[in-house]
C-alpha cells in the first residue's frame, strides 16, 4: 500500500542479522523512507542508527502502572482476580492495543481463576512508541500476579509452594475466558524446581540481606488468530526429494538467532526417516520459500512442525508404494528408519532409502509434498456469562509452555546492590527437540529479564527526550553479573502438538522478575512494586525501614 507496488513485485530476504526481541515486529518510518529512496535512485539504500537514535526506535516493552486484587477461600483457592491496568504506549500506537489485552488474557493462567475481571487501557504520551518485546503482554501481569500471590500466602500463613501447587492448572483446563489448555505440566515444574533449589528449607530461613524467591508463568505456542484479516494458513512447508539435491525444505519462516533452521531440518529428518545431514533448508526468502506468519509468539516449532509432518506423509506414502513393490509386500506395512525402508513383519526385506528415491525419480520425476499448518480458533467467550467479550480473542494457542523459578540473592546492606546468585529454573517445552537450544533459549531468557528487575531504565525529561541514551549510562547485565543457572526440562510431551512440542523462548522470560522480587523481599523484609531494584532504592527503603522499627 505505502509502495504502491503488488506483493508479488516485493522481495523479502533476511539475512543472519540476530535475535529481534520484538524490535523487529513492525515497519519503521525510515524502513520505508528507504524503500522510496532505493526506488528513486536505483540503488541500495542502507540506514544507520547512531545509538540514541535506537533507543529512540528500538520499541521496548510498555510501562503498565497496575492494580491488582485476588479473592482466596478459607482454604487457599483462588476465587476471583480483579486486574486494572494504564499501559504508557508512548507517542504512536505501534503494538499498543494487542499488548493491552495481552495483559488481560495472562491473568487466567497458570492457575485456576473461576472469576476474572480485567480492565485495560492504553494511553499516549510523549514518549518512545513500545512495541511487541519478548513476552509481549505477560511479564507486567506475572510481576504483579506472582508478588501478591507471595504476599497471600504469608497472610494466610503457608508457603507460597503451597499456594501455587494448591491452584495450578492441570491438563485439559479450560478457564472462564475459554482458553483451553491440552496440556501442562506446570505442577512438575513447581515440584522440580523447589526440589533442586532447597526452596522450602531455605525460605524464611536464611540470614537477614540473603534471600529465596519463587515464580511461575507461561507462555503461548503460537497464536490462533493472524494479527490480520485472513483465513490463509498460517504455515506452509515444501519438502522436496531428488537425487540430486537430497532433501530439501522450503519455508519462508525467518531464523533470527532462535534456531529455527536447525529445528526445522531436525523434524524433517524426523519424520522423514533420514538423516538431519541429509536436510537442506531454503527459509528466510519470500520468492524461494512458502509462506510462514513470522517468526513472533514463539509459534515456528510447532506450526513448521505440524506443516512439515503434512508434508513428509504424503512424500513417505509415496515413496513407500514404491518400495513395497521392490520389496514384494504391503505398502501400510512399511516402515522407514535410518534411510532404510522395511516391512514390520519381516524386518530383513530392507532397502536402501536412496535406491527407492531413485526408482521413483526416474520413473514419476521429482518429490514433493505440500504441508500446511493452520491452528484451532477458539472464540473468546466469558463462560460465566456466556458472552463476548472484547479482546477476548486475543491469548488463544493451540498450546502453551510453562517455568518456574527459584532465585537466591545476596544485599548488601551497605551499599544497597542486589547480587543474584544463583538461579534454579524448570520448564515444561514438551518434547525437546534440540535441548541444547532450549538451554540456550532458557539462559538468555533470565538474563534478559534479570536486566529490567535489576539495572535497565529508560530516563526521559519533561519533553520525552532520552537522558541516559549510551550503553555507558543504560545499566545492562553482562556475564559479570550472571548468577549461576541450574535449568531442568521436565519430562513432558503434548500428544496434541506435532512431535510433542511447546514454546521454549518467552515462558521462561515470565518468571524471573517475580522470583528476584521476591526474593529481595525474602531478604530485607521490603517489597518492591516498581522497576528497576536499583541500590538508591534498596538503601531508601532500608532507612525507611529502620525508622519504622525504631
Amino acid at each position: 500500500i505505502v509502495l504502491e507496488m503488488p506483493m508479488n513485485k516485493i522481495r523479502v530476504t533476511v539475512p543472519a542479522v540476530g535475535g529481534g526481541f520484538g524490535g523487529k515486529g513492525e515497519a519503521s518510518s525510515a524502513d520505508f523512507c528507504a524503500a522510496l529512496l532505493s526506488r528513486k535512485i536505483g540503488r541500495p539504500v542502507r540506514v544507520t542508527f547512531e545509538r540514541n537514535e535506537v533507543f529512540a526506535t528500538n520499541k521496548g516493552r510498555h510501562p503498565c502502572h497496575m492494580k491488582m486484587k485476588i479473592g482466596l477461600d478459607k482454604d487457599g483457592y483462588i476465587q476471583a482476580v480483579d486486574f486494572d491496568n494504564t499501559l504508557d504506549g508512548g507517542a504512536y500506537a505501534g503494538w499498543g492495543m494487542v499488548v493491552m489485552f495481552y495483559t488481560a488474557s495472562m491473568i487466567h493462567l497458570p492457575y485456576k481463576v473461576p472469576n476474572a475481571r480485567a480492565c485495560v487501557r492504553r494511553v499516549y504520551t510523549n514518549k518512545p512508541t513500545c512495541g511487541a518485546m519478548r513476552g509481549l503482554g505477560g511479564i507486567q501481569p506475572r510481576f504483579a500476579m506472582e508478588c501478591l500471590l507471595d504476599e497471600m500466602a504469608e497472610m494466610v500463613g503457608i508457603s507460597p509452594y503451597e499456594l501455587k501447587m494448591k491452584n495450578a492448572i492441570e491438563s485439559g483446563y479450560r478457564s472462564v475466558s475459554n482458553l483451553y489448555v491440552p496440556h501442562t505440566e506446570y505442577k512438575k515444574c513447581l515440584q522440580t524446581a523447589v526440589e533442586k533449589s532447597g526452596y522450602l528449607k531455605k525460605h524464611g530461613k536464611l540470614p537477614f540481606g540473603k534471600g529465596i524467591g519463587m515464580a511461575g508463568g507461561y507462555y503461548i505456542s503460537g497464536t490462533a488468530y493472524t494479527l490480520y484479516q485472513a483465513y490463509k494458513p498460517h504455515t506452509t512447508v515444501l519438502i522436496r526429494v531428488d537425487t540430486e539435491g537430497g532433501v530439501t525444505l522450503h519455508c519462508a519462516a525467518a531464523d533470527i538467532g532462535q534456531g529455527c533452521n536447525t529445528v526445522m531440518a531436525q523434524m524433517a529428518a524426523e519424520a522423514l526417516g533420514v538423516h538431519y545431514e541429509d536436510v537442506h533448508v531454503v527459509s528466510g526468502d519470500t520468492e524461494l520459500g512458502t509462506f510462514d506468519l513470522g517468526s513472533f509468539a514463539s509459534r515456528l516449532t510447532y506450526a513448521s512442525g505440524a506443516a512439515i509432518l503434512e508434508a513428509a506423509a504424503e512424500i513417505n506414502q509415496k515413496l513407500k508404494e514404491v518400495a513395497a513393490g521392490m520389496l514384494g509386500c504391503r505398502a501400510d506395512q512399511m516402515e522407514i528408519k535410518d534411510r532404510r525402508f522395511y516391512s514390520i513383519f519381516e524386518p530383513r526385506k530392507a532397502i536402501d532409502w536412496e535406491k527407492v528415491v531413485d526408482v521413483y525419480t526416474n520413473t514419476v520425476g521429482t518429490l514433493t509434498g505440500i504441508g500446511h499448518f493452520s491452528p484451532p480458533r477458539l472464540k473468546g467467550i466469558d463462560l460465566s456469562r456466556g458472552v463476548r467479550v472484547q479482546g477476548a480473542n486475543i491469548g488463544h494457542s493451540p498450546t502453551f509452555g510453562f517455568s518456574c523459578q527459584i532465585w537466591e540473592v545476596d544485599v548488601d546492606l551497605e551499599t544497597g546492590k542486589i547480587r543474584a546468585e544463583r538461579v534454579t529454573e524448570a520448564g515444561d517445552c514438551g518434547q525437546a527437540v534440540n535441548p541444547m537450544s532450549v538451554a540456550g533459549q532458557v539462559e538468555g531468557s533470565i538474563l534478559f529479564a534479570m536486566g529490567q528487575a535489576l539495572y535497565e531504565e529508560m530516563k526521559l525529561d519533561a519533553d520525552g527526550r532520552m537522558l541516559n541514551a549510551s550503553l555507558h549510562d543504560y545499566k545492562v547485565p553482562t556475564a559479570m553479573e550472571l548468577p549461576e543457572i541450574n535449568t531442568t526440562i521436565v519430562d513432558s510431551y503434548d500428544p496434541t502438538a506435532p512431535f510433542g512440542v511447546k514454546e521454549s523462548g518467552e515462558g521462561p522470560v515470565q518468571p524471573t522478575i517475580p522470583a528476584i522480587v521476591n526474593a529481595v523481599y525474602d531478604a530485607i523484609g521490603v517489597r518492591f512494586t516498581e522497576l528497576p531494584i536499583t541500590p538508591e532504592k534498596v538503601l531508601k527503603a532500608l532507612k525507611e525501614k529502620k525508622g519504622v522499627t525504631a
